[in-house]
């Protein structure tokens, strides 16, 4: 089973490299732009994995955290926040409203997908 990815970024190059690598790691890919529209995008079919970044227009990555979360029917998404935002206490704040994994930029390419399949084997577990 080909599990899927919701991308939410705003900056159109960072979605074009990490929708290129998830794509060549074989997930289904999904992208919103803002922080409304993932939020429509998961309502409408939640994805297993949320790249989510924290600046975006409209609702911040941190209020999206926190809506999926909030919502029993939405456990199982695994969220991994994907930002330029890295002090310790924006990490902090990430985890505590409920993300798996926070990875700052600039990332390694091969370390994001090579943690994105590791939330995917994870899955495949549970």
């Amino acid at each position: 089973m080909n599990h899927s990815v919701l991308i939410v970024e705003d900056e159109p190059n960072i979605v074009l490299s990490v929708k290129f690598l998830m794509e060549g790691a074989g997930f289904d890919v999904r992208v919103a732009s803002d922080g409304n529209s993932a939020l429509k995008e998961v309502n409408q079919s939640p994805p297993n994995i949320i790249l989510l970044d924290v600046m975006l227009p409209d609702r911040d990555g941190y209020s999206v955290c926190e809506a999926i979360k909030a919502n029993a029917d939405w456990q199982d998404i695994r969220i991994l926040m994907l930002t330029a935002k890295g002090r310790d206490l924006d990490r902090e704040k990430g985890l505590a409203l409920g993300a798996d994994d926070y990875i700052t930029k600039p990332f390694s390419t091969r370390e994001l997908v090579e943690r994105v399949v590791e939330v995917s084997k994870e899955l495949a577990v549970t």
